[in-house]
């Protein structure tokens, strides 16, 4: 038999509600002064576009390099491994590691030279490299041989785009050496295409020198690719069985020829709302440097967006933002926090307040390859640079699910949902102790117990005294099978409800329903051969502070449930408060066992069993997480003392045995 008492923090249920997804999102953005809306949808569509000009059995590599261009690489990635991504392509180790960190498992391959220095971070985190150079490779496997393992790695051939990989013609050379190293394997082979958008002569050469060195090397690698996004569309081969989707798969167009051939959605949006309206004259300005003059007297609208927050600079007095579907030009300089746009040709009446697309709607003007032809600029850098103060939500079937926190500041966690606040905490303990199996079971047997839900305040209790005594019965019927228990049960704690409840189960699985509500504050588990009912388990007195409580006592089903009122409870609400829970039942002396489990957190306690007169000796067993109790024994009974100070953790406790 198990005796349970504790405070135990229990989950708060959300009652259900009716909220469009609009509506949602107005209650989540309404605080925002800038956000980004990420369509997976749209995501999604861009694959199968672009997944149409694949061979049949090719699979595809999701490039999330940067943060998925500014998309979020964990929830695109996500998203790409749904759709059937084999692998995903990240910039450098660091990349890949996040990855990792957030339970990606599919293999990650880092396009850019590695450095020695991010060895160790590509065996522990199990990436693939690109290997450009024997030493590299060497060093690699050694160290790979060390730790007993077999790394993949792939070799970059430069065929033409001159910036990182191996030369063509020493490529041969390189991938027989490497072939021969032991600790690495040789996983994969690409080049780029170097203009695979827009010259498909020159993309023909690099695919024939491609297929030349595919000729000489003594064992092709299960992964062949060559084409990225453009060369998908553009550059169709039959060597390679893997492609490499990046920008286009965000629905951007690398070049205005491709939109004939491929319909594409944009998957980011950034918004934003106008803070103030004003007026400027004829002949007045706007901006720093005077470089916009009102060549006649109009509205025009403040955007809380500046380039701090990714907006180019170089989009001064040539961008466009939408507001009530209408264009607005940007009129001025583009200060670090601010945008001036001129509202005077939209038809509707411009407040603050109202929504602003900054970019990414399908609208011609307003989409991030017409506004970076407009400066000459390069969607790439617009996207990687967006929304340094804003945070992205995620749109499925046009409903929200999920918020991902400010990008490039410090970890605060208020900015995490709190499922994925759970864990990140969790991913933290598996870094601190090296095993992720640890931190599972760390965060299962303790973090879970503390917060079954996440939204839950989490009180403790203090000041903790519990005693139980050991007597015989006066009825004879129950003195050869029974001890007559009483307990009294003390501690200090934030009264949080003007009630509160006793519960008594006769099995654990009874008994486990009460340990979800954070209503109970004493649990009792019956003997099975007693009936839960005031026979069996009676309150002598509840008292907090200097009330004496009043108690009910229903049954609810086969537990018997006691609550407790008192009339002026209410003006003790939220505060501090000491509890003083006084109870007689009956233990079988068969069980020769009693177990007191604490199952909430709890600073500081005091646990004692009195036996003197009944039992000849008693021995205990303690079992406190992170430390051991003070024991301290005297004739007929025992006492456990922790320090004030001193925590509890959940699943702490002590086996009484006689």
């Amino acid at each position: 038999m198990i005796y349970f008492h504790s405070e135990l923090f229990s989950p708060l249920f959300y009652a259900s509600n009716s909220l469009s997804s609009v509506n949602l999102v107005m209650i989540r953005t309404k605080s925002e002064r800038s956000w980004i809306e990420i369509s997976l949808d749209h995501f999604v569509h861009n694959l199968r576009e672009l997944q149409r000009f694949m061979p049949e059995k090719a699979s595809f590599m999701q490039i999330v390099k940067a943060d998925a261009y500014g998309h979020g690489a964990v929830e695109i990635a996500r998203e790409a491994i749904q759709q059937g991504a084999a692998m995903l392509g990240v910039a450098n180790a660091d990349e890949g590691k996040l990855l990792r960190l957030q339970g990606i498992q599919v293999p990650i391959l880092i396009l850019s030279p590695s450095l020695m220095e991010e060895i160790p971070i590509i065996l522990k985190y199990d990436l693939t490299p690109t290997i450009g150079n024997l030493p590299f490779g060497q060093i690699l496997g050694r160290v790979a041989r060390e730790k007993g393992k077999i790394l993949p790695f792939h070799v970059n051939v430069d065929t033409g785009m001159g910036r990182s990989g191996i030369r063509y013609e020493e490529a041969e050379a390189l991938i027989r050496e490497l072939i021969l190293v032991q600790g690495i394997n040789f996983d994969g082979l690409f080049t780029h295409y170097a203009a695979s958008e827009s010259d498909p002569e020159y993309s023909a050469y690099q695919l024939s020198q491609f297929k030349k060195l595919l000729a000489k090397i003594p064992e092709h690698p299960p992964w062949i690719h060559i084409a990225n996004s453009a060369g998908v569309v553009n550059c169709p081969d039959d060597v390679s069985n893997l492609s490499r989707l990046g920008l286009l798969s965000y629905g951007i167009y690398t070049d205005p020829s491709l939109c004939e051939k491929v319909n594409l959605k944009p998957v980011m949006t950034f918004k934003s709302r106008v803070s103030s309206v004003n007026r400027v004259k004829k002949g007045e300005s706007v901006g720093y440097n005077r470089t916009y003059i009102a060549p006649k007297e109009i509205s025009y609208a403040i955007v809380p967006v500046g380039y701090a927050d990714g907006y180019d600079y170089l989009l001064s007095n040539k961008g466009t933002l939408l507001i009530h579907d209408s264009p607005c030009p940007v009129i001025g300089k583009i200060s670090m926090d601010m945008t001036a746009v001129d509202i005077s040709s939209v038809p509707k009446e411009v407040r603050p307040g109202d929504e602003v697309i900054v970019f990414g709607d399908e609208h011609t003007k307003v989409r991030v390859e017409s506004l970076c032809r407009s400066y000459h600029g390069s969607p790439y850098e617009l996207l990687c640079q967006t929304g340094r103060r804003a945070r992205r939500f995620y749109f499925r079937d046009g409903e929200l699910i999920k918020a991902r926190p400010l990008a490039r500041r410090e970890f605060i966690s208020s900015d995490y949902e709190p499922d994925e606040l759970s864990r990140v905490i969790e991913s933290a303990i598996g870094e601190k102790t090296g095993n992720r199996d640890i931190a599972r079971l760390i965060f299962d047997t303790v973090l879970q117990r503390l917060f079954r839900e996440e939204s839950h305040p989490l009180f403790h209790r203090h000041q903790f005294y519990h005693r139980l005594r050991f007597s015989e019965p006066k009825e004879k019927s129950l003195a050869g099978e029974y001890f007559l228990i009483d307990t009294e049960l003390s501690f200090r704690k934030q009264l949080e409800r003007n009630y509160f409840m006793i519960a008594c189960a006769g099995n654990e699985r009874e008994l486990e329903k009460y340990f979800r509500r954070d209503d109970v504050e004493y649990r009792w588990l019956l003997d099975g051969s007693l009936r839960p009912d005031d026979r069996s388990f009676t309150i002598t007195s509840v008292r907090v502070n200097d009330l004496d409580l009043k108690y009910e006592s229903r049954l609810s089903g086969s537990c018997l449930e006691l609550i407790c009122t008192h009339k002026d409870l209410h003006n003790l609400l939220g505060k501090q408060v000491r509890f003083t829970i006084n109870t007689r039942t009956y233990y079988p002396k068969s069980s020769h066992q009693l177990t007191v489990y604490v199952t909430g957190l709890t600073r500081g306690a005091e646990i004692s069993v009195d036996y003197d007169g009944v039992l000849p000796s008693m021995d205990v067993i303690p079992f406190f997480p992170g430390g051991q109790p003070e024991i301290r024994r005297h004739k007929g009974s025992i006492h456990l003392i922790t320090p004030e100070k001193e925590w509890l953790l959940p699943g702490s406790g002590v086996v009484f045995a006689f």
